[in-house]
């Protein structure tokens, strides 16, 4: 399962060779979050043409189940 599935990025903003990515975890205690954070931070450096990636945490609007592709939902076992 993936980020974007799972509703974890809200917004990705490309200015020239720069990036801007705010994203979300489940909760603030969230045990992945130091790796995610830091796994978006590689990949989005890592998009030919991206000079430099600033990757935020955001808490609103909050997360939830909501959030997630209808796929994802249904591979999770959420009801929709």
């Amino acid at each position: 399962m993936n980020i974007i599935d799972l509703g974890l990025v809200y917004k990705i903003e490309v200015d020239g060779a720069s990036a801007h990515v705010e994203m979300t975890l489940t909760s603030p205690g969230c045990p992945f979050g130091p790796y995610l954070l830091h796994q978006v931070n590689e990949a989005a450096n890592g998009v030919e043409g991206i000079d430099e990636a600033q990757v935020d945490i955001v808490w609103e609007p909050p997360w939830g189940p909501d959030k997630m592709t209808e796929e994802a939902r249904l591979e999770l076992g959420f009801d929709i």
